[in-house]
């Protein structure tokens, strides 16, 4: 019964899950095997109300979560404020670095869409749009 209840996880995560990566390194290394372009992500996932709905109505979807996988790496910075949410310390330095990099305004949610070497090709955030029209707002940074 167990092994049941942990294939159905797996299987909802692979289908469900956006692949997120979390180390801009790692991120680089990512976009420049697969000749991706890197989204840039910062978020406040536990008080930022516009972080949420740019979650729950774009990337959460099918739709976008479909597209994503064959142009882009997907980068999270996290910003959480509750202290159950709190990052390890060396997450929390290295979103920081990103932050004094790419958002030094500190603009929540704040959307960088990075070429594989981590040069800026556009900024965007929040927007009430369709998946689709977000796609195509993102694609029109790419060089």
């Amino acid at each position: 019964m167990k092994n049941i209840i942990y294939l159905l996880f797996f299987i909802t995560t692979i289908s469900y899950g956006q692949d997120w990566v979390t180390d801009f390194e790692e991120a680089k290394e990512i976009a420049i095997a697969k000749e991706q372009k890197i989204i840039l992500v910062f978020q406040g996932s536990d008080w930022c109300a516009p972080c949420i709905k740019l979650d729950r109505e774009i990337w959460s979807t099918d739709i976008f979560k479909s597209y994503a996988k064959d142009h882009y790496v997907m980068l999270q910075a996290d910003f959480p404020r509750k202290k159950k949410n709190a990052l390890p310390e060396a997450q929390a330095t290295a979103n920081a670095q990103l932050a004094e990099t790419y958002n030094r305004q500190g603009i929540f949610p704040f959307v960088v869409v990075l070429d594989a070497k981590g040069n800026v090709l556009g900024q965007t955030s929040y927007k009430k749009i369709a998946p689709k029209e977000y796609i195509n707002h993102i694609e029109s940074f790419k060089i």
